[in-house]
């Protein structure tokens, strides 16, 4: 059985979270701190945890932090509406998503579905060759499908699953315009409901990632009330 381990200070939260994925057939592990929740995840680590951000005696960031030191367990991030850098943090240390509260149960149920289905996909892949038709190069940019790595100008940069999709379904065509609409077909599952402002957020966070090692860095263009398109050099 699939585990998820929900740690958050909110026992309402938990206890609705968990009465929502045990109906989907999930097995749910709680902690109510950061410090407790490391303890366990460290010892017993599940199949993918759900973290708040702002935890008495560790906070999600520095939870997560410290397992990536190890780990490369796939995290979803429960975030307020004001923590919009604590989310840039969260997705640059790894974090595979975010959602913010309040949310709908329906939602965080389909999302975590969609890492899992992700991570599962990465993990059943080649592991030591590479297939040249998953490396996509673009002027500065190099994307490895197989091993999700991603650099510009050689520089490495990080990227989630989705933000690393997104990215992909521009790059693949340079100079096309691809609506918002298009990019949630690319990132997500069909069953997956997501708002343009989502997207929006996406390529917020793919901007100032790239900007992180280049400051010149100006390839992905908004057409306002059209979509996005990948410079076509």
């Amino acid at each position: 059985m699939t585990t998820i381990a929900l740690v958050d200070d909110d026992r309402n939260i938990l206890t609705s979270v968990s009465i929502a994925l045990e109906s989907e057939g999930f097995e749910v592990d709680t902690y109510t701190d950061g410090a407790s929740g490391l303890e366990a995840l460290t010892a017993n680590p599940p199949d993918l945890a759900v973290l708040d951000i702002k935890m008495p005696r560790m906070d999600g960031l520095e939870l997560l932090r410290r397992l990536r030191q190890s780990s490369d367990l796939p995290v979803i991030f429960l975030t307020s509406k004001d923590d919009e850098i604590d989310e840039l943090f969260g997705l640059k240390m790894g974090a595979d998503d975010f959602i913010r509260k309040p949310f709908s149960q329906r939602l965080l149920v389909e999302r975590i579905k969609a890492v899992l289905r992700r991570t599962q996909a990465r993990a059943a892949g080649p592991e030591k060759e590479v297939n040249p038709a998953r490396i996509l190069e673009r002027g500065n940019l190099l994307m490895d499908g197989e091993r999700h790595a991603c650099t510009w100008n050689g520089a490495p940069v990080v990227l989630t699953v989705t933000e690393f999709l997104i990215l992909q379904a521009l790059a693949q065509r340079p100079g096309v315009v691809k609506s918002r609409n298009a990019l949630m077909d690319a990132a997500y599952d069909d069953h997956v409901y997501v708002d343009d402002r989502t997207i929006d957020s996406h390529i917020k966070r793919l901007r100032k990632k790239f900007k992180q090692v280049d400051d010149d860095f100006d390839m992905i263009e908004t057409l306002y009330g059209v979509g996005y398109r990948f410079k076509d050099e």
